[in-house]
């Protein structure tokens, strides 16, 4: 059973970054860069107290949302990528706040865009069914993990988190210290990069590869794509004697 106090923490940690989230979408312009966008987001979360990230913020404007031909590391960075009125957005960030860590991602548009709203409303029926796939005999992480690309297929959609390193629809989150780390080249901090190492890769993330256990605190990041455009979520599912369910009851982005 996962502890009331790491649940607050966690819960707490969450709501922040969907709150900055929400806060930069709402002073989003035409002609911003994805690496403007990024930076504001990470600077108001450093302004509301986070000192520590398992990644720093990322943003992700257009066609960019679907991954197309994105393969190292450095293509998924902010880049100077400008903003048009009607396009897709993307902001994912995972702050360690007060030592829990979460990692979030908000999908909208700039203006109105059919495919994203579209897009939302199908995110909204995975969240729904994503806990149930969870509880069936005898499941698997690879198991739901395909059951949830079929799902997306069968909407006609393209797969987008296949194309994440590691494919992961997703990974554990932990409470950490905030301890000072030296900074990283990379935009995944040392608090990231010693949880997988000290825990083990394989049990950390959730592909199609997995079968270890499933209790845990899980960053799930649904992400699919249709015509110029992708969309996704990602929040943190707890899975304990008590069952699957989302940490937030509400839909939080």
């Amino acid at each position: 059973m996962i502890a009331s106090a790491e649940l607050e923490g966690f819960a707490v940690s969450q709501a922040l970054a969907y709150a900055g989230a929400k806060a930069i979408a709402r002073e989003l312009r035409e002609g911003w860069t994805e690496a403007q966008a990024a930076r504001l987001y990470e600077v108001w979360l450093r302004d509301h107290g986070v000192r520590v990230f398992l990644h720093r913020p990322f943003a992700w404007f257009g066609e960019r949302t679907r991954f197309d031909g994105m393969r190292r590391w450095r293509d998924f960075l902010p880049s100077g990528r400008v903003l048009a009125p009607g396009e897709a957005v993307i902001l994912d960030a995972a702050p360690v706040y007060r030592g829990f860590s979460s990692d979030i991602g908000y999908a909208f548009s700039l203006g109105e865009h059919a495919g994203v709203a579209e897009g939302r409303r199908f995110l909204a029926e995975l969240r729904s069914a994503i806990p149930t796939l969870f509880t069936k005999a005898a499941t698997s992480g690879g198991a739901i993990c395909e059951s949830v690309a079929r799902m997306i297929r069968e909407k006609d959609y393209a797969v987008v988190h296949h194309r994440y390193p590691g494919g992961v629809l997703g990974h554990r989150v932990h409470a950490l210290p905030e301890g000072w780390r030296p900074t990283t080249f990379t935009p995944f901090g040392w608090s990231a990069t010693m949880a997988v190492v000290l825990g083990g890769i394989f049990p950390e993330l959730l592909n199609e590869a997995h079968r270890g256990e499933l209790h845990g605190a899980w960053a799930i990041e649904p992400h699919f794509g249709g015509a110029g455009f992708g969309v996704k979520f990602e929040e943190i599912l707890l899975v304990d004697e008590s069952g699957p369910r989302w940490l937030s009851p509400e839909t939080p982005w």
